[in-house]
């Protein structure tokens, strides 16, 4: 299993509209408006590093208004929750 993060920036007004796209992901587990830099947080769990790559290469960064992306890949071998 892999888990990684993607923090989004997008245009002004967009963030509901963008959020339900992003639902509509398989990948996509947990998806939360935010303040500050980035306007939406996104949770992308898949069985391998290439069902990570697709659903951010293929699916998150072709959404009309999203402006930028920033993945963070989660170390599982540290633990955590």
């Amino acid at each position: 299993m892999e888990i990684s993060y993607v923090l989004i920036q997008c245009d002004l007004g967009y963030e509901t509209e963008i959020i339900k796209k992003l639902l509509e992901i398989p990948q996509v587990k947990e998806v939360r408006g935010t303040y500050g830099v980035f306007d939406i947080f996104v949770k992308i769990v898949a069985d391998s590093k290439d069902g990570i790559d697709d659903a951010i290469t293929n699916n998150i960064r072709k959404i009309a208004h999203i402006r930028g992306t920033n993945t963070l890949v989660a170390i599982l071998s540290q633990g955590g929750k």
